[in-house]
């Protein structure tokens, strides 16, 4: 579990016996979906990166929205941004 935590963060290198599947993995095309992407400010597992590097996997409309005292959990730390954003979403693809 440490060693996933240290692969992520980019502090170990991945297991060799998995290198077939990360290169598939970034091969995946762009995301079409309209998409909000809400991060917690105060996530301390996985901290919102200072800029938004995820972006650039989007080809559809694309929102970043950082959630100031929300930690890792958001839909259970902010249910109500959670499902604003939702409904936004919903409303996007209705029109």
């Amino acid at each position: 579990m440490v060693h996933s935590y240290r692969h992520r963060h980019g502090l170990a290198a991945g297991d060799p016996a998995f290198a077939g599947i990360e290169a598939a993995l970034a091969r995946q095309p762009v995301i079409a979906v309209p998409t909000i992407n809400l991060h917690g400010a105060a996530d301390g597992v996985t901290p919102a990166p200072a800029a938004d590097g995820h972006a650039r996997r989007f080809a559809g409309p694309y929102e970043r929205r950082l959630l100031p005292r929300i930690g890792h959990a958001v839909p259970q730390e902010a249910p109500a941004a959670f499902i604003a954003a939702m409904r936004e979403l919903l409303a996007r693809s209705a029109a």
